[in-house]
């Protein structure tokens, strides 16, 4: 049980939802795969970085569009050399469907984890990364639920293991294949 390869699978939600881990451990099941971090090309920027704020969108929109246009650029590189890549990063309203829409070469698969915002902001608590500042994990779930688009798999991962988690994606991913072939 495997996902097409060359494919991508892109997995969002809100902050500290579990997209690094879970991606981490989607990624080391597949034979020839490549875990993405989106947020890698946020961190690149040295200066004139614009924080996602509630004051300050009309520039972090620019740049996190552009972030998403440079994952996306290279995640179509390595889906040419033959990895699967997976792909995570927030990606939350209409961007997510013009993501997928960037991703269009390639088998895409979208997972969309959704834990309760109470469960998230107990992980960010947790954790030294903290995410959450000028958003609240219960606003951020609202933008998800109220104003993403309902596409692929959206699996609420707050009482899930890791790895009921990724069992719970690979066997949609099976669904999948199994309804194409009929």
């Amino acid at each position: 049980m495997t996902f097409p390869n060359p494919s991508v699978v892109l997995i969002t939600g809100i902050m500290a939802a579990g997209k690094s881990t879970i991606a981490q451990a989607v990624a080391e099941r597949l034979p020839m795969s490549v875990h993405l971090r989106g947020d890698l090309f946020r961190r690149m920027i040295i200066n004139g970085q614009a924080s996602v704020e509630p004051d300050n969108m009309d520039a972090a929109m620019e740049q996190l569009r552009l972030r998403y246009r440079l994952a996306t650029m290279v995640a179509d590189g390595y889906c040419k050399a033959g990895f699967t890549v997976v792909y995570q990063d927030v990606i939350l309203g209409e961007s997510l469907g013009e993501v997928v829409e960037m991703l269009k070469p390639w088998q895409r698969h979208v997972v969309v984890l959704c834990p309760t915002p109470e469960v998230a902001g107990a992980r960010d608590a947790a954790r030294d990364k903290k995410g959450y500042s000028g958003w609240t994990p219960e606003e951020l779930d609202r933008s998800l639920r109220e104003e993403t688009p309902r596409l692929g798999l959206w699996l609420d991962n707050s009482k899930l293991t890791v790895e009921a988690t990724v069992d719970a994606i690979f066997a949609s991913v099976e669904q999948t294949k199994q309804g194409l072939k009929d």
